[in-house]
């Protein structure tokens, strides 16, 4: 009989303390691995995390768009879990807070911001990962956080085109180095989510037009939005053996988004068109 997917791998979770992070990082543990080490910025959410996750996993608090992060966590894992299996960055979010949204209303500071902590981020932490596997030797497996809007856009709700273009961009980036590394067993791949309630979802989790075009737009189980354990199954099988021969693919957890048209239901009464 076979053993838990992640039987004794060690696992990097960047943007691992909160939403799909945390949640993979329950899924990981329960899966069997060794150790699972995850970063946040916030203490509070890496100390909860440290305390849910027990003897396995371990939380370490900073900026996933400083170059050192990542090579810290990888750090960290070798000294306490003895290896460094597999490294999923999940660390990024919406830029509208900070000037993003549709193109002729994008700032200059909304665009470095949104596409550094979606993708100069990701570019450390795989950069890191692919350094450390290279050193050691063995290979090693990269899964990558991406979005359907990288793809599939959503225009009336969902109008941010510099995330948009991060994450198109982690797509191409990834197929590229899943290209360049195969020979060296090293292997990446994308998880590609719709609308998942974390906290960076709450604009829209929070307003009832936008729950109910998700209801149409991702309509299975019901037409919901996302949940983060939705994505659990999909993160485990990408780090583990199992996926041993897969790379450079992208996997869309999205309820259906990507083959679904989506109804725009009309204005309430007193509302603006």
């Amino acid at each position: 009989m076979a053993g838990p997917l992640l039987a004794d791998k060690v696992i990097v979770i960047i943007g691992g303390t909160t939403g799909l992070g945390r949640s993979a990082a329950r899924a990981i543990v329960a899966a069997g691995a060794r150790g699972v080490v995850v970063t946040g910025r916030n203490a509070a959410h890496a100390q909860e995390a440290t305390s849910e996750l027990g003897a396995a996993g371990v939380a370490q608090v900073g900026d996933a768009t400083d170059a050192g992060h990542a090579e810290a966590a990888i750090a960290r894992a070798r000294e306490r879990f003895g290896a460094f299996h597999g490294l999923y960055h999940v660390a990024g979010g919406s830029g509208r807070r900070m000037g993003d949204g549709p193109l002729h209303e994008l700032t200059d500071d909304g665009w470095r911001a949104t596409v550094d902590l979606n993708l100069t981020s990701l570019v450390y932490s795989n950069r890191a990962a692919v350094r450390q596997f290279l050193a050691q030797g063995g290979g090693g497996v990269i899964l990558n956080m991406g979005s359907v809007l990288g793809w599939s856009p959503s225009p009336h709700f969902f109008a941010t085109h510099a995330y948009a273009a991060a994450k198109s961009a982690v797509v191409g980036f990834t197929t590229s180095i899943a290209s360049y590394y195969a020979p060296q067993g090293i292997r990446a791949n994308v998880l590609a989510p719709a609308l998942v309630e974390t906290p960076m979802a709450r604009r829209a989790a929070s307003d009832p037009t936008i729950l109910a075009f998700v209801a149409t737009k991702q309509p299975l189980d019901g037409g919901r939005i996302g949940q983060p354990e939705d994505c659990d199954g999909a993160a485990v099988y990408f780090l583990s053996d199992d996926s041993r021969f897969v790379t450079g693919q992208v996997l869309a957890v999205d309820g259906g988004w990507t083959v679904s048209e989506g109804q725009i239901p009309p204005p309430r009464p007193g509302t603006k068109p």
